[in-house]
């Protein structure tokens, strides 16, 4: 099991609720959560596989922005 970070600007659940449909279409992802109480707001994904381009992309085409954290 992998797990991908990524920092993101969503400040709210209605940020989350719009990032939702695009990662529950991403195959792979067994679970993943957003920690909104943190200044860099990650985004936390559990995967079988790398999926980051997914992920990436995703969250980008709902509007917000995203980046891999290390």
């Amino acid at each position: 099991m992998e797990t991908l970070k990524f920092k993101t600007n969503l400040k709210c659940n209605g940020c989350i609720s719009a990032i939702t449909p695009a990662l529950n279409n991403i195959e792979g992802i067994e679970n993943w959560n957003v920690d909104l109480s943190t200044p860099d707001r990650p985004l936390v994904v559990e995967s079988d596989k790398d999926i980051s381009a997914e992920v990436l992309s995703g969250v980008k085409k709902a509007g917000y922005e995203i980046e891999k954290l290390a």
